[in-house]
């Protein structure tokens, strides 16, 4: 082109969560039957709206309101439901102009970033979410600047490598967290919130929460809400949305609440930038804002959630109990939301391991896409595993991190399959690790 329509951050925008379905794809019409563990969609993975929620919603879609624009906060009477549920809990207290909607929380990151100035930078946890990760790439041109969440340490996050990478880099304006944690499935308990909250208000950065999750904890484990930790001297903005908890990913529909903005003028400032993106867009989805409270203030709702909770909880444990003795591997319980991250121990992969698959087809399609040096080894062995096995898994690697190791959602409904899953990939890991063979042509 006669102009450079390039930006900076163009070749940072990478999200192997989707990326891996156009191989899986690719191999289904190969004769690979694929079990899709990669994208946390509950939907998808054949769990049941409740008819009386179904009821909600249809009795909205008869409303003329439901078709028009929202206001661009986000429809009053819900943003008020909203707030007051969060100052139920005690702590900071907000109103409805302290909440914004947004269409999905992915909505949301990509504004929160991307109306940072570029050499601002949020620091992001490793591993960290793609989306999180990648906007903030993105928003500055280059790489991510992250902090350590320790796999030997339950993955809480290394508060001392959190501390230092903030006091020798005056570019770092905000911290992210992510609690319960994607892609780990950690939950944090409150000392390490205050922790965090203290490290904030001592370097004078703001706080991003994102607790989709937050209502999505079990093996007698709580995730403390941001708003009774942060007290009022540090900005923060805490994300949410509906896509899990309900589950409805396809509503798109997140929102933003802000804490403390009046701090900080800048800070302030920022925000009003956010607020005035959305004006320029008009508006969020209408339909799930207005059914949003009443869904959520239905009697069966704590009882739909509670189910969900319990079955996630037995999976994390089934899931622990057959990867836990898995040699070369480290594997932590989840405690909250639906995932499971695994890693491999240094220097147990390398790129001479295979697995055995039958069809010739997908063997050589499988080898073109992981051959050479620069695949990482763990992105090797998840499409090594998606070939030989059909359980599409996403590279513990893609995740901003240097670790080696995978990603799984634990939402495999029916549990023979999901306990069949497990020890499928626990005998695939043994037998890759075993296999160190310099051709892929095992049969």
């Amino acid at each position: 082109m006669r102009t450079d329509i390039l930006h900076s951050g163009a070749g940072e925008l990478n999200y192997e969560i989707r990326n891996i379905v156009c191989v899986g794809e690719k191999l289904q019409k190969m004769g690979v039957k694929v079990n899709w563990e990669n994208i946390g969609d509950p939907i998808a993975k054949g769990e049941q709206v409740p008819d009386w929620m179904k009821e909600i919603v249809a009795e909205a879609v008869h409303e003329d309101a439901t078709y028009g624009y929202s206001p661009t906060r986000g429809l009053q009477a819900t943003r008020e439901f909203v707030a007051a549920c969060t100052n139920e809990r005690g702590g900071v207290q907000i109103d409805a102009d302290d909440i914004i909607f947004f269409n999905g929380l992915g909505d949301a990151i990509s504004k929160v970033y991307g109306f940072l100035k570029p050499t601002a930078r949020v620091i992001v946890p490793t591993p960290s979410y793609t989306t999180h990760s990648s906007a903030e790439a993105a928003h500055a041109g280059v790489q991510p600047v992250t902090y350590i969440l320790d796999p030997n340490h339950l993955w809480y996050p290394d508060l001392e490598d959190l501390e230092n990478h903030i006091k020798y880099n005056p570019a770092v304006a905000g911290i992210l967290i992510i609690n319960p944690d994607n892609p780990t499935g950690a939950v944090y308990p409150a000392d390490v919130m205050r922790a965090i909250v203290e490290i904030c208000e001592k370097n004078d950065v703001f706080l991003i929460c994102d607790v989709i999750y937050q209502n999505m904890t079990y093996n007698g484990t709580v995730s403390a809400p941001l708003s009774t930790v942060i007290g009022d001297r540090v900005p923060a903005i805490c994300m949410r949305g509906i896509s899990k908890e309900m589950p409805w990913p396809g509503s798109r529909c997140g929102w933003i609440e802000v804490y403390n903005r009046r701090r900080d003028p800048m800070f302030a400032t920022y925000v009003q930038s956010i607020l005035n993106a959305k004006m320029l867009e008009v508006c969020s989805t209408t339909l799930p804002q207005a059914v949003l409270p009443r869904i959520k203030a239905h009697p069966l709702y704590r009882e739909h959630l509670k189910h969900r909770i319990k079955r996630y909880e037995r999976y994390s444990n089934l899931a622990y109990d057959i990867l836990k003795n898995v040699k070369g591997l480290l594997v932590n319980r989840t405690n909250g939301a639906f995932y499971m991250s695994a890693v491999f121990e240094e220097g147990v992969l390398n790129h001479q391991q295979s697995l055995p698959i039958a069809s010739a087809e997908v063997r050589e399609t499988v080898e073109r896409l992981v051959s050479g040096s620069s695949v990482q080894p763990d992105k090797r062995f998840v499409y090594y595993l998606l070939a030989a096995t059909g359980i599409c898994v996403v590279p513990l690697s893609s995740f901003a991190t240097d670790l080696q190791g995978f990603r799984i959602t634990l939402l495999e409904k029916d549990e023979d399959d999901f306990v069949e899953i497990f020890q499928t990939i626990a005998a695939s890991i043994r037998r890759y690790i075993d296999s160190n063979q310099t051709c892929s042509r095992c049969a």
